[in-house]
């Protein structure tokens, strides 16, 4: 045929079916590498563009008579030829059926990108990776990312063969059941051995980065010359659709630029996504596009049967040390079932009874479900042994390193290995906030980064191309950058998406590292995706967010956050602030540090704010508390106003002109609605008495009015989108002053 070889193959395909019928045709197929049928002078030719489905020495057969159809199948076979190791099949085969039986289980998950991937995934495990599947938190141990998610089987399949505690042959049998250590994506938070949550397609490439920067930092903090402390690879198995998703292209760029030579990722090539053959919407040479990135590339091409080539591909990328590596490895999706490989039916949902069966046979797999070979157990589990020695010459450099290098070594035990907070850190906040002034929280929030700067050697973090807006430089600690991955402050670019799914790997290294990221806060937008990742997998990343209000000014309402507010405080598991001046943004800065399993959102004014004569910094950390209180000794006020960042202010003023028309007030200053009602209700019933019932409360927020009324009845808030106009006469124009703060009170009295 002279068609493209992957139209002739589909094409041929399709023809083959419809004359013999599926089953016949397709295990014919599998078996013979060819199908061959002929119809009127014209001719077609089913032919694999993946060399490991054609069965050595087999001849395609073609023949035409001019006036009927003939199709010619080969006599079948019984067996799919593999690796050509009897044993090296029985260990990928544990994979795959490992895979197959647990989602067939279930009756819900993803067997296909399993079956298609276990040949690379026994060779990086069993021949590359270095791990302790006794201790998963060994400092370390080689990081593995399935950023491929949806195949998570794979990887609880592996950490139960290698002898991970978390996984055992139970919780298999237990995938996507409630309450099981196997929930349908992984999730770092519920398996040891997990290093990320996963799912949403190009995040765990991203986080992948994130694992390589610290590990490159940190090296580059620690190693000497004599003594290599910090020494570990970060392996990432990607799909397609990992392709697709433009944060995976954020963070690539990224990780090209830095050289992150200890991050190797590997290319799921199987040209197959949940609506069918990848070739209706992507097309692009993927190595070409790293090659632009900055990466070394390298492609197996018979990713099914040629371990050597996986192995060789691997250990050409370790040797590459000056850029990351991508390797494309071309595979059959649902590698070995004759009825569903190589299409979108194997890639989310169960084969099915006769389909498990019909594979069983087809790959000469004869054990029951769940069941793996003493032999086949025996080999995988001789990981814990090595893991064990790894480990163990690791201390012996670990304890010659401290001998060397006592101040290095201990800071490297506090922080790195036990995670502590460094001591000093939050007396720093402290003294910063005592000796500020009026100022915007922006210029506060620099304030405090560069008080903790130098006693906390463990903080890094930058801006998405903002730094001079976002004030987030740490100044005197250089970039982080190829040729010097110390530096502590991280220049992103213009990728926000990135910039958070990055930071959260960074988070997850669970090395002590304390990220955090910038941009305006209505560019959570772009990054909202990994924000919640964040929240989800328990990464106390810092999003430190400026210009949060419609103050920001003359940008307008594409620049002016609205809704931004509430809809993270609808978020599970991330804490919304906004401090009012120097004494909250310390406290706010404190409980984001403190707060390693919570990720801390601080949106900051770009106007200057006066400090609050009665700011309150443990009060702060409550959450809210009283900043002051007009009613009569022993009384109660006729009503309540709370505010949070700027209209703080806002409401103080208007407090004083109510007192000085007879109204009693009391004035609430409210930074973070999570820490309050983590509160107990003492706590909370002192700052919001029932004596003063939620129709005398009123809530003012530059900001949506949602979700205020779970405590007032009355809001001046902005329930629409912004204006262009200088940020005073916005605040103006949309309604947020005292004047209308006092009308508001007085219609409510």
């Amino acid at each position: 045929s002279s068609l493209p070889l992957k139209k002739r193959r589909r094409g041929s395909w399709k023809f083959a079916r419809e004359v013999v019928g599926p089953r016949q045709t397709i295990m014919a197929f599998l078996a013979n590498g060819f199908l061959a049928a002929s119809s009127a002078g014209t001719s077609s030719m089913v032919s694999s563009r993946r060399s490991s489905w054609v069965r050595p020495g087999s001849k395609s057969v073609h023949r035409s008579r001019p006036s009927s159809t003939v199709v010619m199948v080969a006599p079948m076979i019984e067996k799919l030829a593999q690796t050509g190791d009897a044993f090296s099949d029985s260990c990928i085969n544990a994979i795959r059926f490992l895979a197959i039986d647990g989602v067939e289980k279930a009756k819900s998950g993803h067997p296909g990108m399993p079956m298609g991937m276990a040949p690379t995934s026994y060779v990086l495990w069993n021949k590359i990776m270095k791990f302790n599947p006794k201790n998963p938190d060994w400092f370390n141990r080689d990081r593995f990312v399935l950023s491929a998610g949806h195949g998570s089987m794979l990887q609880y399949s592996m950490l139960y063969l290698t002898g991970y505690d978390s996984v055992g042959i139970e919780d298999l049998k237990q995938f996507r059941q409630l309450g099981s250590a196997t929930p349908g994506h992984p999730e770092n938070f519920e398996t040891p051995g997990v290093e990320v949550t996963t799912g949403p397609l190009g995040q765990g490439i991203c986080n992948a980065v994130g694992l390589a920067m610290a590990e490159k930092h940190l090296a580059a903090v620690y190693n000497k010359p004599d003594a290599t402390l910090v020494d570990h690879y970060t392996y990432c198995i990607m799909g397609d659709g990992c392709h697709m998703e433009g944060v995976s292209g954020e963070a690539c760029s990224l990780a090209g630029h830095l050289g992150l030579g200890k991050l190797i990722a590997m290319y799921d090539d199987n040209h197959i996504s949940i609506d069918g053959h990848t070739d209706i919407s992507f097309t692009e040479d993927v190595l070409k596009r790293f090659e632009a990135y900055g990466w070394h590339t390298i492609h197996v091409q018979d990713g099914n049967t040629d371990l050597n080539s996986i192995q060789a591909a691997i250990e050409e990328a370790k040797r590459v040390t000056d850029k990351p590596t991508m390797i494309k490895v071309t595979t059959i999706i649902g590698y070995g079932s004759p009825n569903k490989a190589d299409s979108h039916d194997v890639h989310g949902a169960a084969l099915g009874g006769d389909e498990v069966e019909a594979t069983r046979k087809y790959l000469g797999w004869k054990h029951p479900p769940f069941e793996i070979p003493a032999d086949v157990l025996d080999h995988f589990r001789q990981n814990v042994a090595k893991g064990a020695q790894a480990e163990g010459d690791w201390a012996k450099v670990l304890a010659s390193y401290k001998a060397k290098y006592p101040e290095l070594g201990a800071q490297f035990q506090s922080l790195v290995l036990n995670r502590e907070l460094p001591s000093g850190w939050e007396q720093a906040l402290k003294d910063a906030a005592a000796s500020a002034g009026k100022s915007a929280t922006r210029q506060l929030s620099q304030l405090m980064l560069n008080s903790l700067a130098p006693v906390m050697p463990n903080l890094v973090g930058g801006s998405a191309d903002l730094a001079p807006s976002n004030l987030t430089i740490m100044k005197g600690y250089g970039d982080f950058l190829k040729a010097t991955p110390e530096g502590r402050n991280l220049r992103f670019g213009v990728r926000e998406h990135g910039m958070g799914a990055i930071c959260n790997g960074i988070a997850l290294h669970s090395s002590g590292l304390v990220p955090y990221c910038a941009t305006f806060f209505v560019f959570t937008d772009y990054m909202r995706a990994a924000m919640r990742i964040s929240a989800l997998s328990q990464a106390g990343v810092i999003y430190i967010m400026t210009h949060d209000s419609v103050a920001l000014g003359e940008d307008g309402p594409t620049h002016q956050p609205i809704e931004h507010i509430a809809s993270f405080r609808v978020m599970p598991n991330i804490n919304m602030t906004r401090p009012a001046d120097a004494t909250e943004t310390a406290a706010c800065y404190a409980k984001a540090i403190e707060s390693r399993k919570t990720p801390t959102i601080m949106a900051l004014t770009r106007q200057a704010l006066p400090k609050l004569e009665n700011g309150s910094f443990e009060g702060a950390k409550k959450g809210a508390y009283v900043l002051s209180d007009s009613a009569p000794s022993g009384g109660v006020a006729d009503v309540l106003l709370v505010a949070t960042g700027s209209e703080v202010e806002t409401i103080l003023q208007a407090a004083e002109t109510l007192k000085s028309k007879g109204t009693s007030v009391r004035v609430v200053s409210m930074p973070c609605w999570e820490w309050f009602e983590e509160q107990d209700d003492a706590y909370k019933s002192s700052v919001f008495p029932p004596s003063i019932p939620k129709s005398k409360r009123l809530a003012c927020e530059a900001a949506s009015s949602f979700g205020w009324a779970r405590y007032v009845d009355n809001t001046v808030c902005i329930d629409r989108f912004g204006v262009s106009a200088p940020g005073s006469a916005a605040m103006k124009h949309l309604g947020i002053t005292a004047d209308h703060v006092v009308a508001k009170v007085e219609s409510m009295m």
